[in-house]
């Protein structure tokens, strides 16, 4: 007889589980350009990523004097890599690096969301559910998105209800919540599926509920696609092994001829205030691996596959008296996937003399966030501009999208 404690409650097995009953009978999107059966993903970083240490502009005469010790260069230990002179990457992005010398990553520098304060949690909620300002957290755009890209074909037959996107982790980020069906897969579901547990629970509710044993069976399955028969749960969401495991799980979902089309994930710890140099290099290798991770494991998809790369706000121009930067504005973005024209820093830069800084202390955002998630949902899913106005962004019939960043 099972202790109390492995007795989850059907609440709980749904939870780990939900959604799979219907993935099987997600549809492929209509008007998707050229034909493609494209796969889109968003990885929300947490925290605030320091865009100036990221991809470094030095080229610009006064990076040094605001970064001191910090500064980067493109010469000697643990030296910056090259992008296009003007701009270079932090060492630890070598995977991008190559993506982008292959015309399949770019950089959109000195942007940021409409949102101009410097709190995490509003930040968050800005970035997260579509609107320019903060307190609306019952839907996210991508999940907006997905409610009103027109369906296609069905990938196999199968009741009404079509999941149509993925999120990873313990809970769905804002961003993919609401209406549309969503997937949902947390790594700690091989817990269950390496022990003995397992096969209990379905003994237990195989003869008391046949629907529920039927979801624990898929959600333990979809598990084991995620991860591999015999990888063990690794890390969290801020460490760089948990990022590049929930990467390659979620990867090879949607990799799956019937799998989901859409993913969100989010890595946590980007809030560097002190002792940045260690810290962020072990971050963006995690980040970097991530990348390299979607790429290995979805095969011939990568090449219909765009990956956006945000975050709430960037960080202070100057950095501050722990070897860290605080809350700022502007940062960058990164694009990956084959189906990315890339090979470009996408920038109208401001410069970093005093005088050009935002409030005469951050990075000055000069592009819209909102532009370049709509250019790519246009030009790859098909997506409605007026829809994107409406609907996903709410009130940003101003904000054109950008054109150009699908190859």
């Amino acid at each position: 007889m099972l202790c109390e404690n492995l007795n989850p409650t059907r609440r709980a097995i749904l939870g780990a589980s939900g959604a799979l009953f219907a993935w099987a009978f997600m549809p492929k999107f209509a008007h998707a350009a050229q034909g493609r059966d494209p796969r889109f993903v968003t990885i929300i970083l947490r925290g605030a990523l320091d865009g100036l240490t990221a991809v470094p502009p030095v080229g610009d005469p006064d990076y040094e004097g605001l970064r001191q010790q910090m500064t980067m260069h493109t010469a000697g230990v643990n030296a910056a890599l090259p992008l296009d002179g003007f701009f270079a990457l932090h060492p630890s992005l070598a995977n991008f690096q190559r993506m982008f010398q292959a015309k399949q990553a770019a950089v959109v520098h000195a942007s940021a969301t409409a949102y101009r304060e410097r709190s995490h949690f509003d930040g968050q909620d800005v970035l997260e559910s579509g609107y320019s300002t903060p307190g609306h957290v019952e839907t996210g755009w991508l999940n907006r998105l997905l409610e009103g890209l027109p369906q296609g074909e069905r990938i196999a037959p199968g009741p009404s209800e079509r999941v149509r996107g993925l999120s990873v982790g313990s809970t769905a980020p804002l961003v993919i919540r609401g209406k549309a069906p969503v997937l949902g897969w947390a790594p700690s579901i091989l817990k269950a599926a390496d022990g003995d547990l397992a096969p209990r629970l379905t003994d237990l509710y195989g003869k008391t509920d046949p629907l529920l044993a039927k979801l624990l069976k898929e959600g333990i399955e979809t598990g084991r696609i995620a991860s591999g028969l015999d990888v063990k749960a690794k890390g969290g969401a801020g460490d760089p092994d948990g990022m590049e495991q929930m990467a390659r799980g979620a990867a090879r979902l949607i990799a799956q001829e019937d799998g989901p089309r859409v993913a969100a994930l989010a890595f946590e710890g980007w809030d560097t205030h002190a002792q940045e140099t260690e810290r962020l290099a072990k971050l963006l290798r995690g980040l970097d691996n991530s990348l390299l991770a979607f790429q290995q494991e979805l095969g011939s998809a990568w090449k219909d596959t765009a990956i956006v790369v945000a975050t709430e706000f960037g960080r202070t121009a100057r950095i501050n008296g722990t070897e860290g930067t605080d809350h700022g504005t502007g940062t960058v973005a990164f694009l990956a996937g084959g189906a990315i024209r890339g090979g470009r820093v996408i920038t109208d830069w401001p410069g970093l003399k005093e005088k050009q800084l935002f409030e005469a202390r951050d990075l000055n955002p000069t592009t819209d966030l909102r532009s370049v998630i709509k250019g790519v949902a246009v030009d790859l899913l098909g997506a409605s501009a007026a829809h994107l106005a409406e609907a996903v962004f709410p009130g940003s019939q101003a904000v054109a999208p950008m054109k150009g960043l699908i190859a």
